[in-house]
C-alpha cells in the first residue's frame, strides 16, 4: 500500500511546503538585477530632469502593482502551477493555452542561458583568467544549480530566500552608503542644461522602466506548493512589488545625487560611474561584486518557474507527460533536466542572446493574454471563490490590458524581424502540438 502510495505521489502531485517568505524572495529576486544598475542611465537620456526621472519610475512601479493585483486574483482563484498558462487554458481552451504556456517555458530557458552567460562574464572581470572560458563556466553554473534542484523544494526554497535577502541588503547599503558619501564629496552633482521632454522619449522611458520590473510575476508559479496561497500569495505579489519600488527610487536618487544629469544621460554603466566617482576603482569592483549578487536567485527562480511551466503542461497531457514526474525532494525532476537542457543547447550553440530578443515579445502577448482571461473568467464564472479581487476591476484590468498591448505594438513595429521570429516560433510549437494530438 505504501509502494501504491509512493508511486501516486510521484506523478502530478506536488508538495505544499513552501510559505510567504518564499514568494516574496522569488518575486524580489526575480526583480531586481543588472538592469536597474543599467536602466537609469537610458532613462535620464530620455527624460532629463530629476523629478520627471523619479515620477516615470514611481508611474512604472504603480502600473506594475496594478498588474501584479490583477493576475493575483487569478493566481488565489487557480492555485495551480504554471502561471500565465493555467488562466489561458482555463479562459480559452488547450491550443491557447499551449501556446502560452510553450512561449513562456521557451523564454524562460533562453534566459536560463542568457543569465548563466551573464553570471560567467562578471566572474571573467573579477578573473581575467576565466576570459577564454565563459561558455564551459556558464555550461558549469547551470549545472551547479541543476544539483540544487535536485536536492529537493526545501533546498532550492531555502537558497532562494537567503540569496534574495543578501541581494536586498547589498543593494539597500549601497544606496545608503551613496548617499551619505554624495554628501560629503565635493564632486555632488550639479544642474546643467535642460532638454525638453519629448512624447517619443517619455514612452521609451516608459518601456525601459517597466521592462525592469520584469519578474513580479514570479510567485503566481508556486500557488499549489504554497501552504496557503489565498493568503500568502497577496502579500508576495504585493508586498514583493513594494519593495522593489522602494530600491529602485533609491537607487535613482543615489545616481542623481552622484552623477550631473549630463553625465547620468551618456553613461551605459551609470552605477559603476558614480561607485568610481566615490571611491575609484574599488567603487568599480563593489559593483561588479553586487551585480555578481544579485544573479544567483534570478537563476535560481528561473529554473524553478520553467520546471513548474513544463510540468503543468505535461500533467495536462498538452507535452510529454513524464515531465509530470515529481522526485523524492519534490522536484518534477524530468521537467527539470529537459528545461536546463534547453538551457545549455541555448549557451553552446551561442544564439541564446537573439533568441532571447526575440522570444522577450511573448513576455508581453502572454501577459496581455491573462488580462483577457481574467475577464471572460469573471463574465463566465462568476461563482467561482476570488479570495483576492483585482483593485477597481475593471478599470484596473482595462489599463494594465491597454499598456501590455501598447508595448507589444511598439515592439512589433520597432522589431519587425525579431517580431516575425517570434511568430515562426510560435508556429513550430503549434505545430508540434498538431503532431501530437492527431497521433493520438
Amino acid at each position: 500500500m505504501a509502494t501504491s502510495t509512493t508511486a501516486a505521489d510521484s506523478f502530478g502531485r506536488l508538495r505544499r511546503i513552501l510559505g510567504v517568505g518564499f514568494g516574496l524572495a522569488v518575486n524580489i529576486g526575480s526583480m531586481i538585477g543588472v538592469g536597474i544598475l543599467r536602466a537609469s542611465g537610458q532613462v535620464a537620456g530620455e527624460l532629463h530632469t530629476v523629478s520627471t526621472i523619479l515620477t516615470v519610475w514611481a508611474l512604472g512601479g504603480l502600473y506594475t502593482l496594478v498588474g501584479a493585483s490583477c493576475l493575483t486574483e487569478l493566481g488565489a482563484a487557480l492555485p495551480q502551477a504554471g502561471g500565465y498558462y493555467v488562466y489561458a487554458r482555463r479562459a480559452f481552451g488547450d491550443w491557447v493555452g499551449f501556446a502560452v504556456g510553450w512561449t513562456d517555458w521557451i523564454m524562460y530557458c533562453l534566459v536560463l542561458g542568457y543569465v548563466s552567460i551573464g553570471m560567467s562574464e562578471i566572474l571573467a572581470e573579477l578573473v581575467p583568467q576565466a576570459a577564454g572560458a565563459k561558455r564551459g563556466i556558464a555550461v558549469a553554473i547551470l549545472i551547479g544549480f541543476i544539483g540544487l534542484q535536485w536536492a529537493g523544494v526545501r533546498i532550492s526554497s531555502w537558497f532562494q530566500g537567503w540569496t534574495t535577502a543578501l541581494k536586498f541588503l547589498a543593494f539597500f547599503a549601497l544606496v545608503v552608503a551613496a548617499l551619505v558619501l554624495s554628501g560629503r564629496s565635493e564632486t555632488t552633482a550639479s544642474p546643467g542644461p535642460v532638454a525638453p521632454v519629448t512624447l517619443s522619449g517619455l514612452v521609451a522611458a516608459l518601456q525601459v522602466v517597466t521592462i525592469s520590473y520584469a519578474g513580479w510575476q514570479s510567485a503566481l508559479y508556486f500557488t499549489e506548493e504554497d501552504r496557503d496561497p489565498t493568503r500568502n500569495l497577496p502579500r508576495a505579489m504585493i508586498g514583493g512589488v513594494l519593495a522593489v519600488i522602494v530600491i529602485y527610487l533609491l537607487v535613482n536618487i543615489a545616481l542623481l545625487a552622484i552623477l550631473p544629469m549630463a553625465e547620468l544621460a551618456r553613461a551605459t554603466q551609470p552605477a559603476s560611474d558614480a561607485a568610481q566617482r566615490l571611491a575609484g576603482e574599488r567603487g568599480g569592483q563593489i559593483i561588479t561584486v553586487l551585480s555578481l549578487i544579485s544573479l544567483p536567485p534570478m537563476l535560481n527562480a528561473i529554473i524553478m518557474i520553467g520546471t513548474r511551466i513544463l510540468f503543468a503542461m505535461g500533467r495536462d497531457g498538452l507535452v510529454w507527460r513524464q515531465t509530470a514526474t515529481i522526485g523524492a525532494g519534490g522536484t518534477p525532476t524530468t521537467a527539470m533536466l529537459v528545461t536546463a537542457a534547453a538551457g545549455v543547447a541555448g549557451i553552446v550553440s551561442g544564439t541564446f542572446q537573439r533568441l532571447v530578443a526575440v522570444t522577450a515579445f511573448f513576455l508581453l502577448v502572454n501577459y496581455a493574454i491573462c488580462c483577457v482571461a481574467l475577464m471572460v473568467l469573471r463574465r463566465r464564472e462568476p461563482g467561482r471563490p476570488r479570495p483576492f479581487r483585482a483593485w477597481a476591476y475593471p478599470w484596473s484590468a482595462i489599463v494594465v490590458l491597454a499598456g501590455a498591448v501598447a508595448m507589444v505594438i511598439g515592439t512589433l513595429v520597432g522589431d519587425t524581424v525579431n517580431g516575425a521570429w517570434a511568430v515562426a516560433l510560435l508556429a513550430a510549437g503549434l505545430m508540434g502540438r498538431t503532431l501530437v494530438a492527431t497521433s493520438r
